[in-house]
Formats: structure tokens, sequence, C-alpha cells
């Protein structure tokens, strides 16, 4: 009887929680190759100017909340309307930027309340913090709607979103940016200044990872009134019936900027292989005897902890992503890149140039010579502000969103357009379709129709142009 009803409590509970019974996300099918023309270039667009930037925010939950403080951290925006369908969300949002002189209106009724946001003709960029499945939908009706879109990753969560995102920011001649913080990150716009230098050489091999333990301690299960734990109920949906790298864009980023993809460059080929899960089945059981909630996601099968996605380029480079947020493992994202004449570790941040590390103070010295000055002005900035406010590092403003806001106020090409999006993001259904069939390789799209031969490389870390925007 007991095991009767806890199989019902779990098929239940599975329903309503939206996760799909008995089927899996992971396709064994290869993706299909979709012919593209390309109707307008998006690299190297640069819009209309704007002096003030005025923002809507669909999904301000944790990280929602988050980016709301941070844009209105930045001088020179308004934000005028947030959206979530929990109205406690919306509550929570606004007490974060009271103080700041923003009176947004507010939208909560339904999965459908952004329409009437994205409707609006007195806003010009959308941020969306969805769960996953919305972030491509949602995007192409704001672009439709005369707006540029900020979304979180990921841009979409399948091929065919890819390129309907594509498709439709190069009709519209409306940017979609998918944020990606790593980027701008002080040392990577480093190491990102001394491989443009020529200083490793010949690029020749590169890594990143999304390693970070979410499933060890108490804190990460441990639910509240609203059933919000550490882990997050959305990623723990996430990993249920999928196998692959799940969250590539933050290690594979700063690499690709590095190798020029999409401008010198480009993918050509992946394959992708993953562990068994060691950690995620058992904690569900555990959690399951003493917490109801967790049952329906006891006897699932979740993703490989471990998933390794080797790439290789046209012009002969590899980059190696590693996907594990179920092992107990220090955090890891940009990791490595190697070329002819040395090589950049991260963790710990240290250079080579032969078969040894060189000394600290040596490279203490050459972080001061070729940190750029996108990010000394971004410092600059910083300062002038007071410092970074906020006390959970996704409520700071970062150098990604400064760069944002301030290529749009200057009418500047954006540092990270659709094309990266696309292409980050699409390594998780190429991933998750190669691991289905044993490590396939899989072909890359190429969502710039080969303008990626001639396209100019984007991310001015020299800032020839703008770094006029203030912090507040």
């Amino acid at each position: 009887m007991k095991n009767n009803r806890r199989e019902f409590i779990k098929v239940a509970g599975m329903a309503g929680a939206g996760i799909v019974v008995g089927a899996s996300r992971s396709k064994a099918e290869t993706p299909k190759t979709q012919v593209h023309k390309q109707s307008f270039n998006m690299h190297g667009y640069a819009a209309p100017k704007m002096d003030r930037v005025r923002m809507g925010l669909i999904g301000v939950g944790s990280r929602g909340s988050g980016t709301l403080n941070r844009f209105a951290s930045i001088e020179n925006v308004d934000i005028i309307a947030l959206c979530d369908i929990l109205p406690g969300n919306i509550e929570k949002a606004l007490k974060t930027i009271e103080g700041y002189g923003h009176n947004p209106d507010t939208y909560t009724d339904g999965e459908e309340a952004y329409k009437a946001l994205c409707d609006r003709n007195d806003i010009d960029l959308i941020y969306i913090a969805t769960p996953w499945k919305f972030h491509a939908p949602i995007a192409v009706y704001a672009m439709e709607r005369d707006k540029h879109v900020y979304t979180e990753l990921p841009v979409g969560i399948s091929l065919e979103e890819c390129w309907q995102v594509v498709e439709t920011s190069e009709r519209t001649k409306k940017h979609c940016f998918m944020g990606c913080g790593s980027c701008h990150d002080g040392m990577a716009a480093t190491i990102l200044n001394m491989a443009r230098d020529g200083f490793f050489g010949e690029l020749i091999h590169g890594e990143g990872n999304y390693i970070h333990d979410r499933v060890n301690g108490p804190d990460r299960w441990e639910r509240d009134a609203d059933n919000w734990f550490g882990y997050r109920p959305w990623r723990l949906k996430e990993n249920v019936g999928r196998n692959g790298n799940l969250y590539p864009q933050h290690g594979l980023g700063p690499v690709a900027q590095m190798m020029d993809l999409n401008y010198g460059d480009q993918m050509e080929y992946l394959v992708s292989i993953s562990s068994g899960d060691f950690t995620m089945a058992p904690k569900m059981k555990e959690l399951a005897e003493s917490d109801s909630y967790f049952e329906p996601y006891e006897g699932l099968k979740y993703r490989g902890n471990m998933n390794t996605t080797l790439i290789r380029t046209f012009k002969g480079r590899t980059i190696m992503l590693q996907h594990d947020i179920s092992s107990p493992r220090p955090g890891s994202r940009f990791q490595l890149i190697s070329g002819s004449k040395g090589i950049y570790e991260a963790r710990p941040p240290r250079i080579a140039i032969s078969e040894d590390y060189m000394e600290e103070s040596e490279f203490k010295a050459l972080v001061e010579k070729y940190t750029p000055k996108m990010t000394r002005t971004f410092q600059e900035k910083v300062s002038q502000a007071g410092g970074i406010k906020g006390s959970r590092s996704y409520e700071r403003v970062t150098a990604s969103d400064w760069r944002l806001i301030d290529c749009l106020r200057n009418g500047l090409p954006l540092e990270m357009d659709v094309y990266d999006a696309a292409l980050w993001t699409a390594v998780t259904p190429l991933s998750e379709a190669s691991v289905a069939q044993q490590g396939k390789t899989m072909k890359v799209p190429d969502f710039t129709s080969g303008a990626w031969k001639t396209n100019k490389r984007g991310m001015d870390i020299s800032l020839k142009e703008g770094g006029t925007t203030n912090l507040v």
C-alpha cells in the first residue's frame, strides 16, 4: 500500500511540477541542418543611440531581482516596468530599488503577461530572466515589438530556437544580447588583450568549465515557504531526463572571443560524452525520505555528473568544455588558453612561456601591463560611485552590464551579438545529441552564414569609443 501511494504521489507530483514522465528531452536524432541566407549582418551593427535606456524586466525572482538592482545602479537607465507571474517576487524586487528613484509599472497576470509589457511604446530594452523554455519566445516577441533584448543564458533550448532568434534579429534589426559576465571579467579581459597582442602566439587550445558544487551542503536543499531552495527548483527540473553540457556559456565565452569565433574562425564540429550519475539520484532518495516535496524526483534519471565536450574549429583549434554541478569540486569557469608561445591557466592564475611557470612578480607585471582600458575605466566608474552595491554577486553591477548600456547610449555595436548567443547556446542541444549517440560527431551550424570569414573583431577592450556612462 505504501509503495502504491508513493508511486501515485510521484506521478501526480511530476505532472504538477512540470516534469515529463517517461520521456527524455535528450534526442538521439542528429539535429537537422538548416539552410539560412543572412538578410542583414547584425555583427557590427550600431542601433541609433539613445541618451536614456528605458527597460522592462521579465522575471524578477532571485536572478532577475539581482539584475534589477544592477541596472538601477547605472546612470541614464529608467526602470519602466516589471513582470513576474508571482506577485511576491514583484514586491521583493521593488524593495531592492527603493531609493533609486524608479517607479515601475507591474504585470503579474499569468505566463503571457509579458506581452502587455512588450507592447508598450516607452521601452527600449527587454530583460529576460524566466525559466529557460520562455527565453526564445519572449525574445522573439520583444524584437517583433521593436525592442532590443538582453536575455539570461541560454538564448533558447533548441537549434530551431537559436535560428529563430537569429532570423528575427536580422529582420527587425534589433539587438539580442545574451548576458555572459565572465567575458568582461577583469582577468578574462586581460588575457584576451594578451592573446590579441600575440603574447601566446598562434592559439591552439582553450578550456572552459561550469563547475561548482550545488549538491552538498544543507543550504542547497532547505526549502522556504515558497518552496525555494539553494539548488534551485528550476535547475533541478532541467537536470531530469537530459544529458549533456547544459550551461556551456560562462566557460566558452572568453575562449570564443580569444579565438575570434564568429569573426575570423568558426566551430566546425563537436563530440560529447557524459559520466554516469553518482550523486543526484542518491540525493533525491535521501531527501524524499524526510520531505515529501522531493518524492516525485526519486527514481528518475538525471544528467551525468561530468560532461566533457570537445570542439574543433575550421582553423584547427580545439576547445574542451566541462560541466559538473553535482560533485564536490572547486568552482571553475574560464580555465585555460594555450598557444604556440605560451599558456595561461586560471586556477591558480599563472603563465608559462616554457616548461616552467613564471615568477609571481613577473606575472603581476604582465597583468598590470595588459589590463585593458575597458576594465580600468569600469573600475574608475565603480570608485567614483563609492563602490559596487549588493550583498550577493548577482546583485553587483558588472562591466558587462555597464558596457551594454554604454554601447546603446552611444550608438555603438554590442560586444556580444545574436550570433554569439546562438553559437554558444547551440553547444547544449548538440552535446545532448552527441551523448545520446555515444559521442557521435555533430556538425556545428554557422549562424553567421559565412560572414565570420570577414567580420571584424567584437569586444572593444581598448575602448576606442564610448565609456561615457556613469554609475550611481
